[in-house]
């Protein structure tokens, strides 16, 4: 059914339509209207059979649902931010022991400085911690994946993200295709976990694992994420079958086939990227998108195939790793290595700044011309930049700075000698 809902109320819905079991709450801009909204579906008796437990922090939500799956509950979480970094040793706690659980990462910047707005900061901090990642490019495909998330992480028994963009996606209102309990039952069939915590039954999980076996115990958790890859387009082509609409998988491509250049991206940014190559390919450009669905297992083969006939590769991302650059086009390089094509890194969009189409079509058009740097930062104020690092250098010269090292320096030759 048609319904134009904000995100967050089409979240709930689906997580509702996938009849958890225990939902652990915490509340954290900006997924707080997902928590909410499922608690009112608790409340109000619409969603039976489950249990809403109010905690007292992020890491407390995280470990409860850790509990809850263990004992055999389907079940969910919600969290950003700060509130993922809470949660880190949880985080790996919930992979390590191969429990499904299903938790939304509703995309914000991390602090300091504080900044609630958009960027993928937290989901890249937590992105080899054991967890698969799909990202959503629309409210419509946020919806679809939580439903088939709780199928991929049910049959592979392991922890699954599901990543939208903050505000943009979680607070934006736009048209979904609800679907209905009957489909969604017909898709996920009742939970059957593969371990389970029988007071009658006593056993011990989690327990320390010594250097004679824990290689092991990592490479099976690798293992299973490379299942994932065969897994996730299998269960994308049974909920089109379901659903009737292509939802999910491990990329999207538009405009890819006879590409010179094709850009790579995850989220919402997408669909402004979309737009830009439709006005380069009306001009006669050569220009197509590949939208990462499934950025952990990361779908090296698939990136290769279909970036075979690129000439270059450019990737706009809402993230990097100081000191070093991109961290998407990082995993983008080695899917494309031993190939001629460079592979730009645009880092873009940090603490919600807006990526227009102006800004992405000047950059494509200097990437067209091979005049972009292998690494840049989009609408960057260097006035600003420039400002605060001639300062900077100024006070190493001549500053506070500069004099106590001098007379630390002086302090230390005075005992040397």
């Amino acid at each position: 059914m048609l319904e134009q809902c904000e995100g967050s109320h089409a979240v709930a819905q689906a997580v509702a339509l996938s009849r958890p079991e225990v939902i652990c709450a915490y509340p954290i801009s900006p997924q707080t209207h997902i928590v909410e909204g499922l608690g009112e579906l608790v409340k109000s008796g619409e969603l039976k059979g489950c249990e809403f437990i109010n905690v007292e922090s992020e890491f407390a939500a995280l470990s409860v649902a850790i509990g809850s799956s263990a004992a055999g509950a389907r079940s969910y979480t919600a969290t950003a931010s700060q509130g993922l970094l809470f949660m880190a040793e949880a985080v790996y706690n919930a992979s390590g022991l191969g429990l499904p659980i299903v938790m939304t990462v509703a995309n914000r910047a991390i602090g300091a400085p504080i900044n609630i707005w958009n960027d993928h900061t937290d989901s890249m901090s937590m992105r080899d911690a054991g967890w698969l990642q799909l990202f959503a490019e629309t409210n419509q495909e946020a919806l679809d994946l939580h439903i088939q998330a709780f199928r991929i992480a049910e049959e592979l028994s392991l922890p699954v993200m599901v990543c939208m963009d903050g505000f943009i996606l979680t607070h934006a209102y736009e048209r979904v295709d609800m679907p209905d309990q009957a489909q969604v039952d017909k898709f996920l069939p009742p939970y059957e976990p593969r371990q389970v915590l029988d007071p009658s039954d006593p056993v011990t999980i989690g327990a320390m694992v010594g250097p004679e076996a824990f290689t092991e115990v990592r490479y099976l958790a690798h293992a299973k994420q490379m299942q994932a890859l065969d897994l996730i387009p299998q269960v994308a082509t049974e909920f089109k079958a379901i659903f009737g609409r292509d939802s999910g998988g491990l990329i999207k491509t538009y405009q890819t086939e006879d590409a010179d250049t094709i850009v790579i991206a995850l989220g919402s940014v997408l669909g402004t990227i979309k737009d830009t190559v439709d006005d380069l390919r009306a001009q006669g450009h050569k220009v197509g998108v590949l939208g990462i669905t499934s950025y952990r297992p990361f779908p090296i083969s698939a990136i290769r195939d279909a970036t075979v006939r690129a000439e270059r590769v450019v990737v706009i991302e809402k993230c990097f790793a100081v000191g070093v650059g991109g961290i998407v086009s990082r995993d983008v390089r080695s899917a494309v290595r031993n190939r001629p094509q460079p592979v730009y890194t645009v880092v873009a969009g940090l603490g919600g700044r807006a990526i227009t189409k102006d800004s992405v079509n000047k950059l494509l058009l200097q990437a067209m011309s091979d005049k972009l740097d292998l690494l840049t930062f989009l609408d960057l104020d260097w006035a600003v930049v420039n400002r605060v690092l001639d300062r900077e250098k100024a006070h190493r010269r001549s500053g506070p700075v500069a004099e106590g090292v001098l007379r630390d320096l002086g302090t230390v030759h005075t005992r040397l000698s």
